[in-house]
This record gives C-alpha cells, sequence and structure tokens, in this order.
C-alpha cells in the first residue's frame, strides 16, 4: 500500500503524459503534418482523440489535487518504489514523445525504403495473372482489370497520386499490353544496386500507406535514361515521362520506364499514397 502523496504524484506525472500526446497531436494537425503519420481516412480519429485525452488528464489532475485514497484505481496492488522502475515506465511513453517533438516531421525517403526493402510490384496487386487480354482471372483482380481498360486507350497514362498504387498495379497486371505505352508519374529518387544497373538507371519510389506510417510499403519502377542525371541526387522529388517497357530482372517480370524527360519537381504537400477503394470511380473523377 503506498502513501497518499505517492499516489497523488503518479496520478500528475500520468496527466503530464495524456496531456503531452494531446498538445503533439494538436501541433501536428495545426501544422498539417499528420500525413507524415498515418493515412488520410484516420485523420478525423486522431484528431478527435484529443478531447478524450484533455479530459483523462484533467481527471488526473483533479486525483493528484484532491485524491486522498492509498489505493490505486481501487487495486491492492501496490506502486513500485524504485526510481529507476518508475523512469523507464514513464520513459517508455516519454520517448516517443520527446522524438516526436525533437525530429522535423519529413516524408520518409531512401533510407526508410532501404530499412524496409524496396519492391518493384504494387503491394495490392493481386498474385494470379491472366492469358486473356484484359479478363480478370479472379475476383480479386476485377478492379485492376477494369481500370486498366480505362487506362489504355490514353495517349499518355497518368499515374495519379490518388489511384498511384493501382494504376501501377493495372499496368503490371497487363504488362505486356501496355509495352510502349507513353506513361507520366513521380516520385523520389532512390538507388539500389542490386537492381538498377548504371549511371543512368534509378528506382521512382513511393510509400504505400495502408493505416500509418509503421505499415508503410516502399515500392517503385525501375527509370532508365539515355542522359545522366546530373543534379538529382536521391530523394529528390523529380516527374518522368517515358514509355513502358517490360522486362526480366533478377528472374523476376517488372515493368520499366524508357524516360524521354525527367524534370525535378518541389516536394509534395502529400509524399505518400493510399490504397483507394473505387480506383476506377477516381479515374472517372479527374
Amino acid at each position: 500500500m503506498n502513501h497518499p502523496r505517492v499516489i497523488r504524484a503518479h496520478y500528475f506525472a500520468r496527466s503530464l503524459v495524456l496531456l503531452g500526446f494531446a498538445l503533439f497531436i494538436a501541433h501536428l494537425s495545426a501544422s498539417d503534418s499528420l500525413q507524415y503519420y498515418i493515412a488520410p481516412r484516420m485523420k478525423p480519429f486522431i484528431r478527435y482523440s484529443i478531447i478524450p485525452l484533455v479530459i483523462m488528464s484533467l481527471v488526473l489532475v483533479y486525483q493528484a489535487m484532491f485524491g486522498k485514497s492509498s489505493k490505486l484505481c481501487d487495486c491492492e496492488r501496490p506502486l513500485p518504489v524504485s526510481g529507476f522502475k518508475n523512469s523507464v515506465t514513464y520513459g517508455l511513453f516519454l520517448l516517443p514523445l520527446g522524438l516526436g517533438m525533437l525530429l522535423p516531421n519529413q516524408a520518409m525517403g531512401s533510407a526508410a525504403a532501404a530499412q524496409k526493402g524496396m519492391s518493384l510490384t504494387s503491394p495490392i496487386l493481386a498474385a494470379e495473372r491472366i492469358e486473356q487480354f484484359f479478363q480478370a482471372p479472379d475476383p480479386y483482380n476485377v478492379e485492376f482489370t477494369e481500370l486498366a481498360k480505362r487506362l489504355y486507350p490514353e495517349k499518355v497514362i497518368e499515374v495519379r497520386p490518388e489511384i498511384f498504387s493501382e494504376t501501377i498495379g493495372a499496368i503490371e497486371l497487363f504488362k505486356e499490353k501496355f509495352r510502349g505505352k507513353s506513361v507520366k508519374l513521380s516520385g523520389f529518387v532512390y538507388q539500389e544496386p542490386k537492381v538498377v544497373g548504371g549511371h543512368n538507371e534509378f528506382i521512382l519510389g513511393r510509400f504505400l500507406v495502408l493505416c500509418c506510417t509503421a505499415d508503410a510499403a516502399p515500392f517503385g519502377v525501375v527509370i532508365t535514361s539515355m542522359q545522366p542525371l546530373e543534379g538529382i541526387g536521391k530523394d529528390s522529388w523529380i516527374e518522368v515521362e517515358g514509355t513502358i517497357e517490360p522486362q526480366t530482372r533478377q528472374g523476376k517480370e517488372i515493368i520499366t520506364i524508357a524516360a524521354s524527360h525527367i524534370r525535378e519537381i518541389p516536394h509534395p504537400k502529400t509524399p505518400y499514397v493510399y490504397p483507394n477503394g473505387d480506383s476506377v470511380k477516381a479515374w472517372g473523377n479527374r
């Protein structure tokens, strides 16, 4: 059993932790930086979480100021008396909060891609392939097939951020049918010696975020250029126009883009791409 003063001190410490997270989320929301951590569909939930966090913090402050119980949360288990144990326990919560406040809010790039491993296929593309032109082999590929039907007539296929992975998936599913088609897309420059060869090749990468950046999956397309990439370094954001050229690399069939035009672009406000529940409808709403 602990002294009431010890109980109140723990209540006060926990209220500060909760208030710290509430203020941090509020700061990210006000500075429009939540996009670096979570998918857009999760933003409302995170923003509204500020309310219960503040309420719980105020309740704990009240307990710290006026509570006289010698029991914590009406249970008999006493709190640890070791200052080291208490420091470690609260440090587990304060460490990510401190890192979030001290480190800059920025999009993931080559370093994160190298850690996770860059994939050259769309992370949400079904594994099955088809033999017949624009016919889905199973229910999982129906949406890709329908999207491919709409992409194919385009003079220049624009890989738009809101359906980025779905567009790459549709092209990949019918890669031979799209051979020679013109395409335009943007992303960050990533170099991976195991995949690309020569100074005129690189991977144009993106991060697909399902829920939050913890589950972000880096994937990209190999870009080949006849001209040296002067002045364009890793993590630079560029826009590429070129033609689709399916190739086999390390025993895997992938799509590559033979670039005809490359230009550096500003870092986008929303650097990540997210799954779209209806890519066909999104394509039609251009």
